[in-house]
């Protein structure tokens, strides 16, 4: 057989499986528009491997279309089910449109939950970064250079030497002078002895002791006021950030605890000294829609105060 003779057979050949291939792509066409492929993506990509298949047969340039030499006794594959050309661009358009839509509320729902994520993030971050410091304050602590206190000013110096706190103080040793009650009550004792430290201002040891009533006492109706007054505990020796917690979780714990509102109320305080006002009139606002009608004349003149303060809208 000659050259110009197998050129021919191999051009047949490749035509002949070309138009099969793209009958089959007609074919499967309806398919392929409940699958969401673009047409125009297959056509393309099938007349690209065409010309590869070309390039590759007529490595001289010379890729023109080669007219099919079919033969009398092969018949050529009825299009049945081919839609029209019309029918077929305008289902196109339809699915392009519903890809469209689609895509834009997946992608509407992809970034609502990121922002989720990152909240939860950061909220977890910042409840294992006050939990390691609620640790590290049960041992005693190491000297700080004065240099670093400072230069970072997040370190408050004692004017005097004291014990480190301890989860469970001493009355005799390291609170003397602070009576402890015995009413009968182990609940009742147990916070009004939190209550006398604090008022003593000696708040670690209150801090212990209020932070103990509530592990061993969670059902007493003191329990909420043990929270609460933990809290200002906190704001008082100067940490609002474990004070906001405090607060945040009376809130949390004991909903229709006696001092929740309270602790919404203290919460804002804690919020303004972190410096972040927008974040208390959120809380103000909390207040005023759980508990609008259940605090007293007093706590609702100084939440309209403290919206002031922070400039709420």
């Amino acid at each position: 057989m000659s050259d110009a003779g197998g050129i021919k057979g191999m051009n047949r050949f490749l035509i002949g499986a070309g138009t099969a291939a793209m009958l089959a792509t007609g074919a499967a066409v309806p398919a392929g528009a409940q699958q969401g492929a673009p047409l125009e993506g297959r056509v393309g990509r099938l007349e690209s491997e065409m010309r590869a298949v070309q390039r590759k047969v007529f490595p001289n340039g010379a890729a023109q279309m080669v007219e099919p030499q079919i033969a009398p006794s092969t018949p050529a594959p009825s299009p049945v089910g081919v839609p029209a050309s019309s029918a077929v661009a305008d289902l196109s358009s339809r699915v392009t449109s519903l890809e469209q839509q689609m895509a834009s509320m997946t992608g509407q729902i992809e970034l609502t939950q990121h922002k989720l994520r990152m909240l939860e993030e950061q909220f977890t971050a910042y409840r294992t970064a006050t939990d390691a410091k609620l640790a590290a304050g049960a041992a005693p602590a190491s000297p700080v250079p004065a240099a670093d206190v400072a230069a970072t000013g997040d370190v408050r110096v004692p004017t005097a030497p004291r014990p480190a706190p301890t989860p469970t103080p001493t009355p005799a040793a390291a609170v003397a002078g602070v009576e402890k009650p015995d009413t009968g009550d182990a609940a009742e004792d147990a916070y009004l002895y939190g209550y006398r430290l604090w008022a003593a201002k000696k708040y670690p040891e209150a801090q212990a002791q209020l932070k103990k009533m509530v592990a061993d006492f969670p059902k007493s109706r003191r329990a909420s006021f043990a929270q609460n007054l933990l809290g200002r505990a906190y704001l008082d020796d100067g940490k609002p950030s474990l004070a906001s917690i405090a607060f945040y979780d009376n809130y949390k714990k004991y909903p229709d605890g006696e001092r929740a509102p309270d602790s919404l109320f203290y919460l804002g305080s804690a919020l303004m000294k972190l410096n972040k006002p927008a974040d208390a009139c959120k809380v103000y606002g909390e207040l005023t829609d759980v508990y609008g009608d259940k605090i007293s004349a007093g706590m609702k003149a100084d939440v309209a105060k403290a919206r002031t303060t922070a400039k709420c809208k």
